[in-house]
């Protein structure tokens, strides 16, 4: 390419591909949220970003910018369907010279455009609305919402002081002048409210109270709710004052955790081989990474974490370990099967495979068989109805 217009012009005609890939997968499913696909030039917000290496061994991101790989690829990559990685462990990257990183965790990212338009759909916005966005991110989300409901509607929050800069010089770039705001995104931004809709792009461990207070009454919240050891899935929400309630979506997309609700460093005390009480297992540590399974162990155990190891030249154990109330669970296999040593104040795997049993009584449901209710005292998830059993999130 030789120069700036070139270069807009084959970016616009990447950017109608994308808009007709998204809409054959039905995720682009209204012709205002099309034009704003078709509208926003996502280059002008992931300039620079880095994609993992499929490399066999430790996991490694490669730098993608126009200079490493070509303005072509460069324009190619960022307008296909996948998510880049802007940031590592909550620092700045020093792009003047990229490097490969390793053993590093993402901590800012422009989310594949499928997920950021079906959500978008999802919140079922009308002319005029007033949102609330939780999670700037790269301000693309942002900016196709500014393109869609005007500048003027859209305030969005960013924890990350630098990111959310970054994000506005994109934004004011090509005419966008929402309301930005750094902060915890817990908190909303009440000097905004009341929102007609709330929509969030980083998961979180509940819906944090104060959400309730500035959406009005019949308004929307939309947002990924995770814990420690996996995401719950996307749950859409109607607000009725103090209360919310809402389900789950047939499927699971996940968001990296609010910095604020990440887990702690320390798993907590590692149990000594004779600590807690034994018995024989019902169900193995492999239920931990079935889909299913594993949805209904992070309900049953919002506040543990999982690993496993080989402990004095013996067998592989699987640890669960809880933080917050110091228990824990140890699996080991024996002839046939597995034990399971237990201690602490909760039983975790015993409340993890009652769980589990009960999600299989209900026929071994998807996601969306699973509601939320939200009030100030309690939340809650729930399976079949509001009435059935029930879950509680950590609040």
């Amino acid at each position: 390419m030789t120069g700036e217009t070139e270069t807009e012009t084959v970016a616009a005609g990447l950017r109608r591909r994308l808009a007709r890939q998204l809409e054959a997968d039905s995720r682009l499913r209204s012709p205002q949220w099309r034009a704003a696909v078709e509208a926003v030039p996502r280059h002008r917000f992931v300039p620079r970003f880095y994609r993992e290496s499929h490399a066999p061994g430790v996991t490694a991101w490669k730098p993608v910018t126009p200079e490493t790989v070509g303005e072509e690829e460069w324009l190619r990559l960022v307008y296909t369907d996948e998510t880049w990685v802007t940031q590592f462990d909550g620092r700045d990257i020093d792009w003047a010279a990229p490097e490969v990183i390793s053993n590093a965790t993402p901590t800012s990212s422009s989310t594949l455009p499928s997920l950021v338009v079906r959500m978008l759909e999802d919140l079922d916005v009308q002319d005029g609305m007033n949102v609330l966005e939780i999670g700037t991110g790269t301000g693309y989300s942002t900016a196709l919402m500014c393109h869609r409901l005007g500048s003027e509607n859209v305030t969005s929050v960013e924890t990350d002081e630098g990111v959310s800069r970054r994000a506005g010089h994109a934004l004011a770039g090509i005419g966008h002048t929402p309301h930005l705001v750094v902060g915890d995104g817990r908190t909303g931004h009440p000097g905004g409210a009341p929102y007609d809709r709330l929509i969030a792009t980083c998961g979180f461990r509940g819906i944090p109270p104060a959400w309730l207070s500035q959406v009005r009454p019949g308004g929307v919240v939309l947002t990924t709710l995770r814990g420690w050891m996996r995401s719950l899935g996307l749950a859409k929400l109607i607000v009725a004052g103090d209360t919310a309630s809402g389900w789950f979506s047939e499927d699971g997309p996940s968001f990296m955790i609010a910095r604020q609700q990440d887990a702690p460093e320390s798993l907590g005390m590692v149990p000594g081989p004779d600590d807690g009480t034994a018995r024989r297992a019902v169900r193995g540590p492999d239920l931990l990474s079935r889909s299913g399974p594993a949805f209904m162990a992070q309900l049953a155990a919002p506040d543990a974490r999982f690993f496993s190891t080989a402990v004095g030249g013996g067998p592989v154990s699987t640890f669960l370990l809880d933080s917050v109330t110091g228990s824990f669970a140890v699996l080991t296999p024996t002839d046939g099967g597995w034990q399971v040593r237990q201690g602490g104040p909760r039983r975790l795997w015993d409340a993890i495979e009652s769980a589990v049993a009960t999600w299989e009584e209900y026929g071994s449901p998807n996601t969306s068989a699973f509601g939320v209710t939200v009030s100030r005292d309690r939340q809650a998830v729930w399976l079949g109805n509001p009435h059935g059993p029930q879950w509680a999130l950590p609040s």
